[in-house]
């Protein structure tokens, strides 16, 4: 029932107005007259009732014009000490309350200046113009604490708002870089997955596409080599089916400990794939220099797909039938170039960078705080290059390089 009475108070808080001027006014009645002990009083009752009935009418404006209603319900106090009211509570109440609206919507400067503005006045007024045989000290000490009070204590509500409302405003900022984060993570995810796809996808289906060829051209001709590919062919196959099934799996959210996952590729199976290259008729050469160190598992991925997709679209788009490769270890870096010499790439060929073949080996590099950088060679054919650190870092320390 409390809290439903609460409610609607708050949905129609003209109420509240209405309701705290009605109270108001009806104290200026007691208020005006109220005589010091064992004295009558000495002005009439009416004019302090009617300063009390439009210093409380003020508030009603106390929300929307906080000063002018400070000032009125001021200039309403004053006149009655002027004409010689005892200022109690009762009078004192419609600025009060007005002072208490003032310090909730305006900072503590306007407050602090209008209430002690107002107490100089009062004080002042009551010296000159109050009643002679008033004790000194309820003439000075009351106006002074009765207005200093609800200047205080709507300060302390602003103040306690504006902690709520900073809180509450660093708790949604969290929330959305929460939810920001949590996106990009997912876009990186699913990048990365994509990544993932197209290299095995790619790399297998033009070997299958190519091995099909040899086979539909030796079938009549040479069965026992059309034989030999086909058996090349299903094991290409094989293999393009557990790469895209481990890749796939990533895309399980589960903590199935039964799902099998196979070994990340790296640079330790880059002769595996030399070799799956024959078949498709592209030789490749594999030359080193430097000491060769270990890699990261994030960098050593990266290689082997860089080198993975340069040979695809090498195999695809260059009309030459040869390539080499060419890793370079330094102290701390990995250089990766893969070049074909001879022939042309055609302009509209993912080499040529209009694909998603060159985005993504720049993407892997990136990812692991490497470069790559492709391009056609002076003398023929196409290069690319890539420099990979063994350690991983972050592609801004990459790009600062």
């Amino acid at each position: 029932m409390i809290k439903r009475l609460q409610q609607q108070l708050r949905d129609h808080p003209r109420i509240v107005d209405v309701a705290v001027a009605v109270v108001f006014c009806a104290c200026s009645f007691p208020g005006s007259a109220v005589p010091l002990p064992g004295r009558d009083l000495g002005v009439p009752w009416w004019p302090g009732v009617l300063l009390g009935v439009i210093s409380s009418t003020a508030l009603l404006w106390r929300h929307g014009r906080p000063r002018t209603t400070a000032v009125v319900t001021g200039v309403c106090a004053i006149a009655m000490t002027a004409l010689g009211y005892i200022l109690t509570v009762l009078l004192l109440g419609p600025l009060m309350v007005a002072l208490y609206a003032l310090a909730v919507r305006t900072d503590r400067r306007t407050a602090n200046g209008f209430a002690l503005t107002g107490i100089a006045l009062l004080l002042v007024t009551a010296l000159i113009a109050g009643p002679t045989d008033e004790p000194l000290v309820l003439k000075l000490m009351g106006p002074v604490f009765w207005l200093l009070l609800p200047t205080s204590l709507g300060t302390a509500t602003r103040l306690r708002a504006a902690v709520l409302e900073a809180v509450q405003a660093r708790a949604e900022h969290a929330e959305r870089t929460r939810e920001e984060d949590a996106r990009r993570r997912v876009t990186e995810e699913r990048l990365r997955i994509a990544r993932e796809l197209h290299d095995v996808v790619a790399h297998h289906l033009v070997l299958a596409k190519i091995q099909a060829g040899v086979v539909a051209r030796s079938l009549r001709s040479r069965p026992a080599e059309a034989e030999r590919i086909v058996t090349e062919l299903a094991g290409t196959t094989s293999s393009a089916l557990r790469e895209l099934r481990a890749a796939v799996g990533l895309l399980r959210h589960t903590d199935d400990q039964e799902w099998p996952l196979d070994p990340v590729p790296g640079l330790a199976q880059l002769p595996e794939l030399i070799a799956s290259f024959k078949t498709a008729g592209l030789t490749v050469t594999v030359t080193g220099s430097g000491e060769p160190r270990p890699l990261s598992a994030g960098a050593d991925l990266a290689a082997y797909r860089i080198v993975q997709e340069a040979l695809t679209n090498v195999t695809k788009h260059a009309a030459s039938r040869s390539a080499a490769v060419r890793l370079a270890y330094s102290r701390d870096r990995l250089g990766v170039t893969i070049t074909n010499e001879g022939g042309v790439t055609p302009p509209s060929s993912p080499a040529s960078g209009s694909g998603y073949g060159l985005v993504g080996m720049r993407e892997r590099a990136l990812s692991v705080g490497g470069r790559l950088r492709a391009g056609r060679r002076a003398q023929g054919g196409f290069e690319v290059a890539a420099e990979l650190p063994l350690h991983p870092s972050t592609p801004d320390e990459a790009t600062a390089r």
